[in-house]
């Protein structure tokens, strides 16, 4: 359902240039039907056309992604990474979310990881790090809601609910028999209508058209009221659209009832014919207006939008939400409950079960708070989408392409079971990220982790260095930074005082190398060897120089070499010496795979139990030693037992 709720409609008898020299006659016949929806059609030349193209194995995965065929497309995506030939890190995503589709959630994260690696600063990445250690917490039904299937589903299209007075109204592609059929070519169903159902002992009963002037040509729908049902805003094709792209954008239409009829339709001021405005929510008083749009200058694909109307009618400049709220992901379906100030939306940016998935956040003045998945059974590894709640908040619908559905999109029923927990006492932990000479680090990453080691939020520092989170009272946290070519920092923090703001500097500091009774130079010259945080892999970077060791080593086969990991005192104990022992026994054992008797060599982990100088923690104390005193003791040391 994904193309027929953000994409827009693209005219059957658009006019194609070759995309390249490289690509076949075949392929550019194929890349046209996929560029029109035709999938069926994409599909069936992609697959007999021979030495495809590595776009061109793209367009097939998604082709069959697109009717359904996922098994196909976890396929194709499987031989295009295998050949690793023109492969971009938006592969590794695209194929990492369609293994969630298909809850095959261990793999997803194999690709997610090598995404995140490559884009540490997307918006997607970042909710994945932040989010995916407690995955497992959305896929439990903590019975918070309820879900109904409706009786009114077909097995077309139904989908997009909004209430209006005491009926609903939702739109779908379950067309009657005309003289002259019209179908998307996406799915070869009718366009959408909008219809209008009354709300009978929790069903939607006695669907009927919402009003035939609405339904036009092309998509209408969805819509959303205001003023008691008097406003309306709703979606529509601009068939009237005669750009060369031959690309029919979606745009939003205002309509007013008055004597027993609507208005004719009045566009919306900020509807473009080159890009797509629509998935209109206006607020009750009809002064804010909350929609999607794939508008350039946002941060990828479609984003969430609100516009507000001045006392003389007339509609802000569109603003965007922000990247709280959006990611290069679709974020769409906007939904804003006013009573408590929550913010609905549908993405699949942001980390979830799969497909797209429901998410809320609530306002907080012109910011927006944490964004929350819904979590089971409201999501599942299918699209699950365009959530609304009546004035009680304790009722309302979602649509929803599961397989134990009727149809294409069906429309569940919910109820809310537990009422949205007040947000809790709120204090913010912030500070700078820095070198041992007081200089901001840009590009570092801290990490906000609570007591159950949990992972909470994550930040990516600026050219300021300057971080912040806003957390809860009463807590503790542990803070940690980290960045290429430096090793991590970690520090702790309280809210149980009265400040309101606490103060963090976190300080990266270079790991010392040192080379203990020997006089072999090529040692001693190596650089130091750095670890992604909180991890004991071995890096490309530093295995070129444990390699050093490795040819040291091969050289003088009666040598014997102890890999020594220290830390400082700061952080806790236990923490610094499990870290460092993993990270010295990895180092261990790369080398000791790549020479000749690989007893001679072996690593341990010290953590604090091993400082060079008088500058220990005692119980909660933290030493005074000033940074370079510290740096002295957090080291790593070839030991040479024997020559």
């Amino acid at each position: 359902m994904k193309k027929i709720l953000i994409a827009s409609m693209v005219i059957l008898v658009a006019v194609f240039t070759a995309i390249g020299q490289e690509k076949s006659n075949k392929e550019e016949r194929a890349d046209k039907h996929f560029f029109t929806y035709n999938f069926e059609k994409a599909i069936d030349l992609y697959r007999h056309t021979k030495d495809l193209t590595v776009s061109g194995q793209r367009n097939l995965a998604n082709s069959y992604q697109n009717i359904g065929e996922n098994e196909k497309a976890r396929a194709t995506y499987a031989k295009l990474l295998e050949a690793n030939v023109g492969v971009e890190a938006e592969d590794h995503y695209d194929y990492a979310m369609l293994l969630r589709s298909n809850a095959q959630y261990i793999e997803s994260e194999k690709w997610m990881d090598k995404f995140v690696a490559a884009r540490p600063t997307d918006l997607r990445a970042m909710s994945y790090v932040k989010n995916n250690p407690n995955a497992n917490s959305i896929l439990v039904d903590k019975k918070e809601y309820k879900l109904n299937e409706q009786s009114i589903n077909t097995p077309a299209q139904d989908f997009g609910t909004t209430y209006y007075q005491d009926k609903v109204i939702f739109v779908s592609s379950n067309a009657k028999p005309k003289m002259i059929k019209r179908k998307y070519n996406y799915n070869g169903l009718p366009y959408l209508n909008m219809y209008t159902a009354e709300i009978e002992d929790g069903q939607l009963e006695n669907a009927k058209f919402f009003d035939k002037s609405f339904n036009a040509k092309y998509h209408d729908g969805p819509a959303t009221f205001s003023n008691g049902g008097t406003k309306m805003a709703f979606t529509t094709n601009n068939a009237k659209d005669k750009t060369k792209d031959k690309v029919v954008e979606l745009q939003v239409f205002f309509s007013s009832f008055s004597n027993d009829e609507w208005s004719e339709p009045v566009p919306f001021i900020h509807n473009s014919p080159a890009y797509s405005v629509g998935q209109p929510h206006l607020s009750e008083d009809g002064n804010t207006l909350y929609f999607t749009s794939d508008a350039p200058g946002g941060f990828g694909g479609k984003d969430l939008y609100s516009s507000t109307k001045s006392a003389n009618n007339e509609w802000s400049k569109p603003m965007n939400l922000g990247d709280v709220i959006n990611t290069e992901g679709d974020e769409m379906f906007p939904f804003f409950e006013e009573t408590e100030k929550v913010l609905y939306f549908t993405s699949s940016g942001h980390f979830g079960l799969g497909g797209l998935d429901l998410f809320s956040s609530t306002q907080k003045g012109t910011s927006w708070g944490t964004v929350i998945n819904a979590g089971a059974p409201m999501n599942t590894n299918s699209d699950d989408f365009a959530l609304i709640k009546n004035t009680t908040a304790k009722n309302g619908y979602i649509s929803s392409n599961r397989p134990t559905g009727s149809g294409s999109d069906d429309i569940y029923a919910v109820d809310f079971l537990k009422k949205t927990p007040e947000t809790p006492v709120q204090k913010r932990i912030e500070g700078i990220v820095m070198d041992l000479n007081q200089k901001p680090v840009e590009g570092a990453f801290v990490n906000l982790i609570a007591e159950d080691e949990s992972l909470i939020a994550s930040f990516i520092v600026k050219k300021d260095g300057a971080y912040g989170f806003d957390v809860e009272n009463d807590k503790n946290y542990k803070l940690t930074a980290d960045k290429e070519t430096f090793i991590p920092a970690l520090e702790f923090a309280s809210t149980t005082g009265s400040d309101t703001i606490v103060r963090v500097n976190l300080i990266l500091l270079e790991e010392t190398i040192i080379v203990v009774n020997t006089d072999l130079a090529p040692i001693a010259k190596m650089n130091n060897i750095y670890f992604d945080y909180d991890k004991s892999e071995i890096r490309p970077d530093a295995a070129k120089e444990l390699d050093k060791i490795v040819v040291i080593m091969n050289k003088y086969p009666t040598m014997h070499v102890e890999i020594a990991s220290h830390a400082d005192c700061r952080g806790d104990a236990s923490y610094n010496l499990d870290l460092s022992d993993r990270r010295a026994k990895s180092s261990n054992e790369y080398v000791k795979a790549r020479i000749t008797n690989p007893e001679r060599i072996s690593g341990k982990g010290y953590g604090e139990t091993r400082l060079l100088n008088d500058c220990p923690c005692k119980g909660d104390e933290v030493s005074t030693c000033s940074p370079e005193q510290q740096q002295k003791n957090r080291r790593t040391e070839f030991i040479v037992l024997k020559k």
